[in-house]
């Protein structure tokens, strides 16, 4: 289940997660991002059964948070889940998108953007990750230049913004 949201994160309901990206509808993410002590950012690459955006480069963790649950919190209980890492965070921005992929789905969302530090080598959930690296932003800057396909269409929204 999502949160579906209006324009200003209000929110309006619930719905099935697959059905909120099929019919597109907008809904409450998050998104984060974890630095190393080198100012690296960590992140993944997404598992290749994913049914959307499988096998691209992302940010760290991201995720949605479920019925009456607060996103802070989700996007904590989530990185511990997929990437098995306990970090302090905290909400830097949020900002609203909207993907269509080239097999129907729709993500249209608001997503709530989380940064943090972390140094240590995460302990991956492999139903949810197929790799990760830590990775200077002008290195990920140069490889969405180069090959924008390998990259998850929010994460290359996202960097524009370091």
């Amino acid at each position: 289940m999502v949160i579906l949201v209006d324009k200003n994160d209000i929110e309006i309901g619930v719905c099935e997660k697959l059905e909120a990206h099929q019919k597109g509808l907008l809904h409450r993410a998050f998104s984060i991002l974890l630095f190393n002590n080198k100012n690296e950012l960590l992140i993944q690459q997404r598992a290749k059964h994913k049914y959307h955006s499988p096998g691209l480069w992302t940010n760290t963790c991201c995720s949605h948070p479920l019925p009456n649950e607060d996103t802070h919190k989700a996007a904590l209980r989530r990185l511990k889940e997929e990437m098995g890492i306990t970090a302090e965070i905290e909400l830097s921005y949020k900002f609203t998108y909207k993907t269509v992929f080239n097999n129907g789905l729709t993500e249209h969302e608001i997503d709530h953007i989380f940064i943090g530090q972390f140094s240590g080598q995460p302990q991956i959930n492999k139903d949810e990750v197929k790799a990760y690296s830590y990775v200077s932003i002008s290195d990920i800057k140069k490889g969405i230049r180069e090959n924008p396909e390998n990259y998850t269409s929010w994460f290359k929204l996202i960097i524009k913004n370091i």
